[in-house]
């Protein structure tokens, strides 16, 4: 049995499982890193919602320009063709179905495809709403990527959502340190799981979970 995925591990899956040619929104936080394993050859094109398509991996050293920069405020790089535009315009792609995939964290993820991800509902958090819920219903997959666990050791992918919503219904496949987890119309299948075996990932998910 392997060892539980690391960042990378998780961002490079991530990255595999997207289809060469495709039009991607990668979110703030963990979801930026697929752009460091995206292959050259998938043509795959990165929008960000601040107003820029097909960015690059993020920058360093030289490369960094700080007028450049992803959703996140972190410097990227950008790739030949690459094309700037209003922030309004950017959110009518989002909203438009003109993005295939979209890649979010999250605080929570039910066995239904409900995302929570902008705020946990606890007085001294700061809530940060972006345009989540926009990719979140105007993107045709959304991939979440995500620690199966908490700090405390409770579940984020639970039976229903106890943090405010972002989208219901809008998950497609959750990439964690420990499963990969697909949600479809006969419930969550399991693909693959790291570190853990699926009869230990069953007992300690209260959501119904098949083998792949």
């Amino acid at each position: 049995m392997s060892n539980p995925l690391n960042r990378n591990e998780i961002a490079a899956l991530v990255a595999a499982d997207i289809t060469p040619g495709s039009f991607v929104n990668l979110g703030i936080g963990l979801p930026t890193t697929v752009a460091d394993h995206l292959p050259a050859r998938a043509a795959i094109v990165l929008h960000t919602e601040n107003g820029m398509l097909n960015m690059g991996p993020a920058a360093t050293g030289d490369e960094i320009d700080p007028d450049l920069t992803n959703a996140g405020k972190a410097p990227v790089t950008e790739l030949p063709g690459a094309a700037y535009f209003h922030h309004a315009d950017s959110f009518a792609m989002m909203r438009g179905g003109h993005l295939d995939v979209c890649v979010l964290g999250a605080f929570q993820v039910s066995g239904a495809g409900d995302l929570a991800n902008w705020h946990t509902g606890a007085p001294e958090a700061i809530p940060a709403v972006g345009g989540a819920m926009d990719l979140a219903i105007g993107a045709k997959q959304v991939f979440v990527m995500m620690t199966l666990f908490a700090k405390d050791g409770r579940p984020k992918f639970v039976p229903e959502c106890t943090y405010p919503l972002t989208g219901l219904g809008c998950v497609s496949r959750v990439y964690t340190d420990m499963a990969i987890l697909d949600i479809t119309a006969d419930g969550v299948c399991v693909r693959d799981t790291y570190g853990i075996t699926f009869d230990e990932l069953s007992t300690r998910l209260d959501v119904p979970l098949r083998p792949a």
